[in-house]
């Protein structure tokens, strides 16, 4: 007898190449083309580019354009999403404060400013929204999140933070930061040092930055009795999720913990027979909670057979059974895969499937 239940298809994005969407989808003619009868997409993030267009879709929400600035402070048009009855919102960082809309010449590490993100969230109040995720990745910024508060009423100095306006503007409303890492504000693997100099700074400027950051943490201390010095995620998007906790009182997610709980990844996962996910390239830092780690462990702490179409496959046999997963590599190490590739590698995945 045949199992009638569907193949849950929940990948991540291949970053740089394709969306979540566009893998899902590739997947899904993938599987059907090798005589898999029934599959259901559920695009999926972590926390990083790619979560507002996965959240939405899955979601069956809309998109929202919005003017903001971009990290430099110039006008951009950017978009934020609402979902359900429009009362949850969903702010990319990168929408507005991304490191792809600067080209080289253009990157300023030491003076970019996350207003564009603030001014995306008031937008997403001003429109009803009570909820509001942040997903926080692919900043070009290392500002604490200061820009950001900045933008929603708060006024700093050296030694005090003026609330008044930002709390009246959150009152009800429940904010979170889905985060794509878990580093914290400040120290060694810190915002500063191990991502401002990918936003382009010079040592000197990674150094300047910390010594920013730190003293940012310090006021926060004396002012909200928070301190994301060495908050797991404060670090996130140049210290964007540190500001919201400590000065917003934001709460602080693992990205993919908290796309795949908004999805409802659970459910659909147990009424499936099987689920197949993916990434552009599986190896080590997989296992750092990337989106398909969260979504390998819950299969597996269900019971439910977790297989896996990769863009390359980089992750030695040890790893994989730690995963407990099965994979289809797309392309070659090497080699970049493309939607056709995703397709045919899905296709012989079929035949494993088949009863």
């Amino acid at each position: 007898m045949k199992d009638a239940r569907p193949v849950l298809v929940a990948p991540d994005k291949f970053k740089g190449t394709l969306s979540a969407r566009d893998v899902a989808e590739a997947i899904g003619r993938g599987l059907l083309d090798g005589g898999i009868e029934r599959v259901e997409l559920l695009p999926i993030a972590d926390g990083g580019e790619g979560s507002l267009e996965a959240l939405v879709r899955s979601l069956g929400g809309r998109i929202v354009s919005a003017p903001a600035s971009d990290a430099l402070g110039q006008p951009v048009t950017a978009a934020f999403g609402l979902v359900g009855d429009g009362s949850t919102a969903v702010v990319e960082m990168a929408q507005a404060s991304g490191l792809w809309r600067l080209s080289g010449g253009e990157l300023d590490p030491v003076g970019a400013t996350s207003r564009g993100t603030g001014e995306l969230i008031l937008a997403a109040l001003e429109a009803g929204a009570q909820n509001v995720i942040v997903t926080a990745g692919g900043s070009a910024t290392s500002d604490g999140g200061r820009g950001a508060l900045e933008a929603l009423g708060a006024g700093f100095t050296k030694t005090r933070a003026d609330l008044k306006l930002l709390r009246s503007r959150l009152r009800g409303v429940k904010l979170s930061v889905a985060s794509d890492v878990r580093n914290p504000l400040c120290g060694p693997s810190g915002a500063a040092r191990t991502y401002a100099p990918q936003k382009g700074a010079t040592p000197e400027e990674v150094e300047q930055i910390e010594q920013r950051l730190v003293d940012w943490a310090r006021l926060a201390r004396r002012t909200s009795k928070r301190d994301p010095a060495a908050e797991p995620m404060a670090g996130s998007a140049g210290g964007l999720a540190g500001g919201l906790w400590a000065f917003a009182g934001a709460e602080l997610r693992p990205g993919a913990t908290l796309v795949l709980d908004t999805v409802g990844f659970d459910s659909r996962m147990r009424e499936s027979f099987v689920v197949v996910t993916g990434e552009g390239r599986l190896d080590h830092q997989t296992l750092d909670g990337k989106a398909l780690f969260e979504v390998a462990t819950r299969c597996r702490q269900s019971g439910v057979p977790c297989y896996a179409v990769v863009g390359a496959d980089a992750m030695d046999a040890f790893e994989k059974r730690l995963l407990n997963i099965e994979v289809q590599a797309a392309a070659a190490e090497s080699s970049v895969a493309t939607a056709d590739d995703v397709q045919h590698a899905a296709r012989r995945l079929a035949k494993l499937l088949r009863p």
